[in-house]
């Protein structure tokens, strides 16, 4: 009896996932993944080359004004400095605050594979 509830329950959600916009899927899918967070990477290039780069990067958030209910033009994070770019968080290499800006910055942010 259990089990049929559990799957009944299951394909309920399942229909009203699918019946959701493709917007609402990826908002869904968003909050899990910021749940639960990433290993990411944000690279920040000027130009061709590498600028910067943040580990353990948990996740980007998108800022919202604070009256207007509008997203901002950029996105903020958590994540260790990598300052010698040796893709490895060094002792001495500290988790920081940043800020990447939509107009100007060229970033990759993908979820480390190590």
């Amino acid at each position: 009896m259990q089990k049929t509830k559990l799957v009944a329950a299951l394909l309920v959600t399942l229909g009203l996932l699918s019946a959701c916009t493709q917007e609402t899927q990826n908002q869904i899918g968003r909050s899990i993944q910021n749940w639960t967070g990433t290993n990411g990477v944000l690279e920040v290039y000027a130009g061709d080359k590498l600028a910067k780069r943040f580990l353990k990067v948990d996740k980007l958030t998108t800022a919202s004004g604070t009256t207007s209910n509008s997203d901002r033009p950029f996105r903020f994070g958590y994540g260790v400095l990598d300052a010698n770019l040796n893709g490895v968080a060094d002792s001495n290499e500290k988790r920081v605050y940043f800020e990447i800006s939509d107009y100007s910055t060229s970033y990759v942010f993908y979820e480390n594979p190590n």
